[in-house]
């Protein structure tokens, strides 16, 4: 009958469910935000208890009037909570802190206490009922759910005292845990931390009613009787605290009448068994009972024949307890919401013990014991339902953290780039650790690095790994480097998925009649037949306004179901995320299955998909769903672009993509923070990482912190598109670049000898050559100048190899400041961490304080062909353009489709400021060819394609595959970098 009745409450009432999956709150009571009547409601209720226990009552006897002002403590509590409670909704409109009662049995007048009292404070309460025998591990399962849902602010236990298990007390969250029965909240209160925890709302009414009643507690012996665990605990620290002389003991202690003749306040904490008489007490001594039989709402009483000073009953005790525990439960939600503020952050950065001569990267990264990455989150002002954890180091970072954070203020922000790169390489990751470690660990400002997520291609290909180096890198870099947590094996299932779509379409419009192939398109099932919601956009899209299946006329059922594809203008590639020289160019449909369907394909790098330029770019979960939906993938015979919705798969692609849409958290060598998410091949897309990541890093370091992000190769590729492209996506505002060269490399534009990998370096660039510094220097004063063309101040950072003299690191510095950089900046991030960076971090925070007079090189509004010469003159430097006939073809049908007004993603060889990779320093006086121009529509740009660009990088004759290896004794990678 219990079970049966349990189940009518569940499924009574319940709370109002907000949109998705269903919750799991139950026998809600909603209080109407404030208002009268709950004094009167409380005394009928009061009346209802002592006319159940009139006889008790009555047996009482003359001697223990009712506590003076009893209401008034009830009223002043709760009057109280609703002010505290008005105040935060006045800064906080859509606040409304949620109580949550798991009750075991039918206690209905408990139900009506707290619903009364909820309702005068506005607070909104729901009761769990479960029936009387429910077991330990179904109140546990309650209670986790509970724990977990962000719409509950406090959660209470109202269950038979043999359910009081520590297992079932400490399952509650103690952030939640209002009645202060968990371990972390009683060990708070006896170490004296008591307004950093919730008290026991029942061991406080005691303690508040004896005040009350002018009842002297210094001094005083207590004894306290019957009371178990949490209550015991609570009741002993909080009359300790009084100046009391506290006793415990149980009914069944042999001393216990000598023991009640001692006391001056005696508190009941369990009903008195009959066999112990009353008379055992002395008169005159004050009684509290704060006992609760919740399952039959009984009272135990004094008996006649013995006249004590007074007796405080249940009902006094627990009314109070009642409204300290709603009082409790505003305390609770302005916790909350000063959680969901943002503050300054509790960081413990890790020491680093630098060695010389400096080891290996794997090694160095090995040395350090990385943080638990949810205990970083914390450091950094996350809530445990934000993060989810990939192991022990990594973890994603939900979105709902924008929304929290919204009115917090932006930090600065930071791109770091480079001179024009060479084999030698330039060090811009390495750059980009180093300062966030200086300025994090050692100037103890909030930063946070933002860096790509390498590609499994040059991983295991030439390149090795990307996160960093020497002591300025992330950690654990096999982690950094090798699947992290499969995004971009997300973006291979969706980018394929949607490439076999594309054919699977054309081999059955090929194949089938028109009706054919639309009653399989829109079958019946069940009997019904009807579109699905994409499909309906589909039919808005080609003017059809009709809705019901069977209504098409035939010449609109074949515009429905034919996309008429041509195969010639197919631009979606399958992808790999491995260098696979043999994958550039293929034939696909050779199976007699495909019946005589085949054409020439290709795949590209995985990081190559425009999928992967979507998820650095979008700034949403809905917005990415729509970016996904209007890529474009080919045209169909008539010239018009087709895209995903059109396929119908946009809804597929967007569900593989929702966990890689979260930013991935990890940690630097000296443990600040670092967001890796997306890495778009820099030549063919904009090569930075994600909008989201910055966002949501912006927001965290707070208005006087930095993030700092990096973009892919030089600053003529890398940093145009992170302005022209990103900014105009996001909508941020970058107030510094810092600028990343090195002697060695500068030398090399300045007419130095060509690098072969494996080979030794020549003696150009391990001693002093003041010219070829000198020279080379072209370069760094040209990617100034385009830097200077956004009105964005520079830092250049000089990244320091133990072979730079003095004079060669002094030239370089003098000659960056005199081009316009704001300063110039030696680094030895590399070999001591971010204590060799500070002078860095100085420099780029008193660039930032300067203010940046950032604008766009172009007006997206201008024909395609104008913002490319812009570019093309502006930035690299050249004389004009030349576009072919197939690019020139391409430009016209864009234009025509109305995709002209988009932005432009240049693919162009990043060795060069030309379109030649030998050309060094800075060309001059060349024309640029575009050969092709294509589109990322579902991205948001056009991309002309200079001379011949590789979208699958092949393997060497000996990849970096050759020295890495497992340890199967230990699982440790050997030789990644």
């Amino acid at each position: 009958m219990s079970v049966r009745l349990s189940l009518v409450l569940r499924q009574s009432c319940r709370l109002p469910r907000p949109p998705g999956p269903p919750r799991h709150l139950r026998v809600p009571i909603r209080a109407s935000g404030g208002g009268g009547g709950g004094g009167a409601c409380w005394e009928g209720l009061r009346g209802q208890r002592r006319q159940q226990d009139g006889q008790a009552r009555s047996s009482c006897g003359p001697g223990n009037p009712a506590p003076p002002a009893r209401d008034s403590i009830v009223k002043e509590v709760i009057q109280n909570s609703k002010e505290v409670l008005n105040l935060l909704q006045e800064k906080n409109p859509t606040f409304q802190p949620v109580l949550v009662i798991i009750q075991t049995g039918d206690d209905n007048l408990m139900q009506e206490v707290n619903q009364n009292l909820a309702e005068e404070a506005g607070l909104n309460i729901s009761h769990i009922c479960l029936p009387p025998d429910s077991s330990e591990d179904e109140i546990i399962d309650e209670i986790l759910k509970i724990n977990e849902d962000n719409r509950v602010h406090g959660l209470a236990l109202q269950i038979s005292e043999e359910l009081f298990s520590n297992k079932i007390l400490n399952a509650l969250k103690p952030e939640k845990d209002v009645d202060g029965v968990t371990d972390i909240n009683l060990g708070k209160l006896v170490r004296g931390d008591a307004h950093e925890c919730f008290v026991s709302p029942v061991a406080r009414a005691v303690i508040e009613l004896l005040g009350k009643s002018g009842v002297s507690l210094d001094g005083k012996k207590v004894l306290v009787i019957g009371a178990h665990g949490s209550l015991e605990a609570a009741l002993q620290c909080l009359f300790q605290r009084k100046g009391s002389m506290t006793m415990i003991s149980q009914w069944k202690t042999p001393q216990l009448q000598s023991k009640l003749q001692e006391a001056d306040i005696v508190v009941l904490g369990s009903p008195k068994p009959e066999e112990i008489p009353l008379s055992w007490i002395q008169p005159g001594t004050t009684i509290l009972n704060c006992f609760h039989d919740f399952l039959s709402g009984k009272l135990r009483c004094s008996s006649p024949e013995v006249h004590v000073n007074g007796l405080i009953a249940e009902d006094d005790v627990g009314l109070l307890a009642a409204a300290l525990r709603i009082q409790n439960m505003v305390s609770s939600g302005r916790r909350w919401l000063r959680e969901q503020q943002h503050r300054r952050w509790r960081l413990h950065c890790l020491k680093l013990q630098p060695l010389s001569p400096v080891p290996s990267d794997i090694e160095i990264s090995r040395g350090q014991t990385p943080k638990a990455v949810d205990v970083l989150a914390k450091e950094i002002g996350l809530l445990a339902d934000e993060i989810e954890i990939y192991g022990k180091s990594k973890a994603k970072v939900r979105l709902s953290l924008l929304e929290r954070l919204r009115d917090q203020a932006d930090g600065k922000y930071v791109l770091v780039a480079g001179i024009t790169p060479t084999p030698l390489g330039e060090g811009k990751s390495t750059v980009t650790i180093g300062l966030v470690q200086a300025l994090t660990a050692h100037l103890h400002v909030n930063s946070f690095a933002c860096l790509r997520q390498p590609s499994q291609g040059p991983t295991f290909g030439v390149k090795g790994g990307a996160a960093g180096g020497g002591y300025a890198q992330v950690i654990p870099m096999e982690e950094f480097n090798l699947h992290l947590t499969g995004d971009i094996h997300a973006i291979t299932a969706a980018n394929n998925l949607l490439a076999a779509a594309i054919d699977t379409r054309i081999l059955h419009e090929n194949t089938q009649t028109d009706k054919a192939l639309y009653n399989r398109l829109v079958p019946s099932v069940n009997g019904v037949r009807e579109f699905s919601e994409i499909q309906l956009a589909r039919l808005k899209k080609l003017g059809i306004n009709k809705t019901d299946p069977g209504t098409l006329t035939e010449e609109e059922v074949s515009k429905f179901a034919r996309l008429n594809i041509d195969p010639s203008t197919i631009t979606w590639q399958r992808v790999l995320d491995t260098n696979d020289r043999f994958l550039r160019k293929i034939t696909i449909g050779q199976a007699s299955t495909e019946k005589g369907y085949s054409r020439q394909a290709q795949f590209d790098i995985a990081v190559a998909s425009e999928i992967m330029a979507v998820l650095a770019l979008t700034d949403s979960l809905k917005d990415m769903k729509e970016r996904l939906g209007r890529m474009v993938v080919a045209s169909d015979k008539n010239g018009q672009p087709v895209t995903t919705d059109d396929l119908g798969v946009t809804g597929a692609l967007t569900v593989l993509m929702k966990d890689a849409i979260k930013p991935n958290l990890m940690q630097t060598l000296e443990g600040t923070p670092v967001f890796v998410h997306a890495g778009p091949f820099a030549n063919i897309a904009h090569g930075n990482s994600s909008v989201l990541a910055d966002k949501i890093a912006l927001k965290l370091v707070g208005e006087e912190g930095f993030v700092v992000t990096e973009a892919g190769f030089g600053a003529d590729i890398g940093m145009e598109k992170f302005f022209n492209i990103k900014c105009r996506a996001s909508g941020l505002v970058p107030n510094v670049v810092v600028l990343v060269a090195t002697v060695r490399a500068l030398k090399m534009h300045g007419g130095g000898p060509s690098v072969t990998a494996g080979v030794p370096l020549k003696k150009e660039y391990t001693e002093e050559n003041i010219q070829l510094v000198a020279d080379g220097c072209c370069n760094l004063q040209k990617q100034i100048q385009i830097a200077q063309l956004f009105g964005v101040p520079v830092v250049v950072a000089l990244n320091v190899f133990k072979t730079d003299t003095r004079a060669e690191i002094d030239l370089v510095c003098e000659l960056a400041k005199r081009a316009g950089a704001f300063d110039a900046v030696p680094c030895y991030h590399w070999s001591v961490g971010g204590k060799g960076s500070v002078d860095l971090a100085r420099a780029v925070r008193e660039a930032a304080n300067k203010g940046s007079h950032f604008q766009f090189l172009y007006d997206v509004q201008l024909p395609i062909v104008q913002k490319i010469r812009t570019i093309a003159q502006a930035v690299y430097g050249a004389k004009d353009i030349e576009l072919s006939p197939e690019a020139q073809s391409k430009i016209d049908r864009y234009t025509q489709q109305g995709f002209g007004n988009l932005p432009i993603c240049m693919a162009k060889t990043h060795l060069s400021l030309s379109h030649q990779p030998e050309k060094k320093g800075v060309p001059r006086d060349f024309i640029l060819p575009i050969s092709d121009v294509r589109a990322s529509i579902g991205a948001g740009f056009i991309y002309p394609l200079v001379g011949t660009m590789s979208t699958m990088p092949g393997l060497p004759t000996r990849p970096c595959f050759y020295d890495i290896d497992l340890d199967t004794e230990t699982e440790q990678v050997k030789g990644l970098f």
